[in-house]
């Protein structure tokens, strides 16, 4: 098959290729700019066509590689390339520095939420939260571990309820087994 024979073949389908671009692009400038750049690069590389296969499968195949590669090449240009008049909040967290400042306050309220924490209640939570076990603070204090979980409980609520303010709101699930 010669060349020009080749190229009046694919010439042929540009009518299918047409609406098969408008499956991936929905929009008719993008189709036929696809459905170009395919033809372009069906004709640049004719020789690797095998004749007697399906010359539309083909072309389908190169369109679709196409299509994904200017996809992702579009998609990596876009989170590497924002103009600053298109920078939404979501990305203005990236251009902005941290100072740890809201941190210290943060913490700062929770050591006053603790401070305010009952020695009964202050003593089991903390050493809870450093990671002892309820039979360890039980011996050490030398209260049963009922008196344990319920203080370590008690404990979490008075912090919840000082703390409110930095409740996000999203509730938590609930689970079948929790009362």
């Amino acid at each position: 098959m010669t060349k020009i024979e080749f190229n009046t073949m694919v010439l042929r389908q540009a009518s299918s290729l047409r609406s098969y671009a408008l499956h991936f692009t929905h929009d008719a400038d993008d189709a036929n700019d696809l459905v170009q750049d395919t033809m372009l690069k069906a004709i640049t590389y004719y020789n690797k066509f095998k004749e007697g296969t399906n010359l539309k499968g083909w072309l389908y195949t190169i369109m679709k590689n196409t299509f994904i590669n200017n996809y992702r090449r579009f998609v990596k240009m876009s989170t590497f390339v924002t103009k600053s008049e298109e920078i939404s909040s979501a990305n203005l967290v990236f251009s902005s520095t941290k100072n740890q400042g809201e941190s210290k306050f943060v913490m700062d309220d929770i050591r006053r939420a603790l401070d305010r924490l009952p020695e009964d209640y202050y003593v089991p939570f903390t050493m809870y939260f450093e990671g002892h076990k309820y039979h360890e603070i039980a011996d050490h204090l030398a209260i049963p571990i009922g008196t344990v979980k319920t203080r370590i409980h008690v404990a979490r609520k008075l912090l919840k309820k000082n703390l409110k303010a930095y409740d996000s709101g999203i509730k938590k699930p609930v689970y079948a087994d929790e009362d």
